[in-house]
């Protein structure tokens, strides 16, 4: 199971998505103690690249010292997605992912994300501009299309290899979709049989055997978890060692759960501060604590808190007792 990414040898076929909002450096760390192959960070926008502003942390980073690490940006403007690549090269950056799979629509009304999926000439440009900027490999995570009536995944892959783009990562829905229905991992094995480079399946995968029913429907080469970790860091050993063995390692207790969030809220606010951090970690929190009784009186609460040590000693006394 073990591909390669360019010069980048993926030893597990398990990869973290680029979520807007989550997958921040305090995220990725985390999840790379889970044995991820490969860890994403947040979408950026690539004007946003040249603007700035203290509000964005996640654009002055130095991936360097999370190597290997995929940025992803985002964009319809070859020579901006150009500058924003060789930037990101130049942090650190060990692959750079082009976006054309969100489906948001502030994204879309400027033409990136999965709207690039309607503009094939464009998107093109963008990938070949992108390629030819970099010494590092470029991947491309898209939909399967803008529609069911435009289902164009394959013919676009094909362009992405021609013009030297080194992986193709695939959600199973079209824009249209949204994040409505189900995945259609089957629809991504014409993706796989349209091109040689690797391909990575994603949407829906929730559980270890959700990927390795996703992995047989669509023939890739790996899976890339989005959703399905949020607030489950652990999912991804878990979906490793079902793919290797067959067997999967149970959750962590109650205990190694409190010691894994109080890291990672530790780990937040150290990263943005106070003021940013304590309403920044409410979402992973509120993850963290799905599934236990009393839970959502729990969040409501939590989400009020202002001071951190009230919110780690509520924390502490949720999970003893």
């Amino acid at each position: 199971m073990v591909f390669s990414i360019g010069n980048i040898k993926i030893e597990d076929p398990v990869l973290l998505a680029p979520m807007s909002g989550i997958t921040d450096l305090p995220f990725r760390t985390l999840v790379k103690q889970y044995g991820a192959g490969l860890v994403f960070s947040e979408m950026i926008a690539s004007r946003e690249m040249f603007q700035k502003t203290s509000s964005s942390l996640k654009t002055n980073e130095n991936y360097a010292e999370a190597f290997p690490i995929a940025v992803q940006i985002a964009g319809c403007d070859p020579e901006i997605m150009a500058k924003a690549a060789r930037m990101n090269e130049a942090r650190g950056a060990a692959i750079i992912d082009i976006n054309f799979g969100c489906p948001v629509k502030k994204v879309v009304k400027k033409m990136a994300g999965s709207a690039l999926m309607r503009d094939e000439k464009l998107a093109a440009q963008i990938m070949e501009a992108t390629v030819k900027a970099v010494k590092i490999p470029v991947t491309v995570k898209m939909r399967l299309g803008w529609d069911d009536q435009n289902r164009n995944a394959p013919q676009i892959a094909k362009t992405a290899q021609e013009l030297g783009v080194q992986m193709i990562t695939v959600h199973g829905r079209t824009r249209e979709q949204k994040y409505s229905g189900q995945a259609d991992w089957a629809a991504v094995r014409e993706v796989k049989e349209a091109i040689d480079i690797p391909v990575i399946v994603n949407g829906d995968i929730l559980t270890p055997q959700d990927a390795v029913t996703a992995m047989k429907q669509s023939g890739a080469d790996g899976v890339m978890i989005g959703r399905g970790i949020q607030g489950k860091p652990w999912l991804l050993k878990q979906i490793i060692d079902y793919l290797k063995t067959g067997n999967i390692p149970p959750e962590p207790d109650k205990e190694e759960k409190l010691t894994l969030i109080l890291d990672h809220y530790n780990a937040i606010l150290k990263h943005y501060g106070q003021r940013r951090g304590v309403p920044l970690a409410r979402k992973h929190l509120s993850w963290y604590c799905e599934g236990y009784p009393d839970s959502a009186k729990f969040r409501a609460k939590i989400n009020k808190l202002k001071n951190p040590d009230e919110v780690r000693n509520n924390l502490r006394e949720f999970f003893n007792q």
